[in-house]
């Protein structure tokens, strides 16, 4: 069944980008609400923007939102690789920003602070977007793909010339709690050779050594290191995640990414939904359901988390 949460949470931090605090709290929303924001600096014109594929435009480095009046809001990948991980199919999230507040630079403590509060399941069975013809993207060496197949998998490959990243790969089944046990603590990372034209750029005014993993060559810059050996690649599943959060329902397909980022994972996801038979829309009974992303989960899963929220 569709899900919610029991109660409101509240999030205060800063934007990783724009270095503006900002306050944002989730809240409650009946069956079929689906997940929106809610912009509540905005008086003068529509606050509300869909956390859906087509509202996502153009930006660098984030997955960023509009809704036909101009209201932005960027960087909503974690929360929704938070949402998506743990099963939440209606919410409202209120922001009285332009940028979600980056944390600690992973989702676990969105997800942490989820998972305490609980969810609550609705009246209204879940539908699924279920994969039935592969779509491919392809720029450069990069590569997206949704296959079909009966849950949700995740195949990632990403290669750089740092030493301390090079070449990694992760295959993932995201049924359950894998997200929440596996990526959700994986933070946002860059190379120590892009902070200052990112700085020079206008991005990354927010990003310290607390919410993001520094590399040089084959050193890891962050006061005490990698949660994980293999944090990089672990990282950028969890994005994609959250972008894939933006096809509006669960899928059930393959997803496979090569050094693949935000833009491609869209591009992506506007490609199946042009593409004539590529999917079905379904209702998921108990047996699907149960291989989908979050089913199951309580407070004894976030035991082991690395952040407290």
């Amino acid at each position: 069944m569709q899900t919610t949460l029991k109660a409101p949470v509240t999030f205060v931090g800063t934007g990783l980008h724009s270095g503006r605090a900002v306050r944002m709290t989730l809240k409650p929303a009946a069956s079929e609400f689906g997940i929106w924001f809610k912009r509540t600096d905005i008086t003068d014109r529509d606050p509300l923007v869909p956390a859906r594929w087509d509202a996502v435009i153009a930006s660098q480095l984030c997955t960023k939102i509009a809704n036909d009046a101009g209201v932005e809001v960027s960087t909503i990948e974690h929360i929704m690789a938070a949402v998506a991980g743990t099963g939440l199919h209606n919410l409202l999230i209120e922001i009285d920003g332009p940028e979600v507040p980056i944390l600690d630079g992973s989702a676990a403590q969105f997800v942490r602070a989820i998972l305490n509060k609980g969810v609550r399941k609705q009246a209204s069975p879940v539908r699924v977007l279920e994969i039935r013809k592969t779509v491919t993207v392809r720029r450069g060496d990069a590569m997206a793909q949704l296959a079909p197949h009966d849950g949700l998998v995740m195949d990632f490959e990403i290669d750089f010339t740092d030493g301390a990243i090079g070449h990694q790969a992760k295959s993932l089944d995201l049924h359950n709690g894998r997200f929440v046990h596996e990526l959700c603590d994986s933070r946002t990372f860059c190379r120590k050779s892009d902070v200052d034209a990112m700085r020079d750029n206008g991005l990354i005014l927010g990003g310290t050594m607390d919410n993001a993993i520094v590399f040089d060559g084959d050193q890891v810059l962050t006061p005490g290191g990698l949660r994980h050996q293999d944090e990089p690649v672990r990282h950028k599943m969890l994005d994609a995640l959250g972008d894939l959060a933006l096809a509006g329902a669960p899928i059930l397909g393959r997803y496979t990414g090569v050094r693949s980022g935000h833009a491609m994972t869209n591009m992506l996801l506007r490609k199946l939904c042009a593409t004539p038979g590529a999917f079905v829309m379904r209702d998921a009974g108990p047996e699907i359901e149960a291989r989908l992303p979050g089913v199951g989960l309580s407070r004894t899963d976030i035991v082991g988390l690395t952040t407290a929220a």
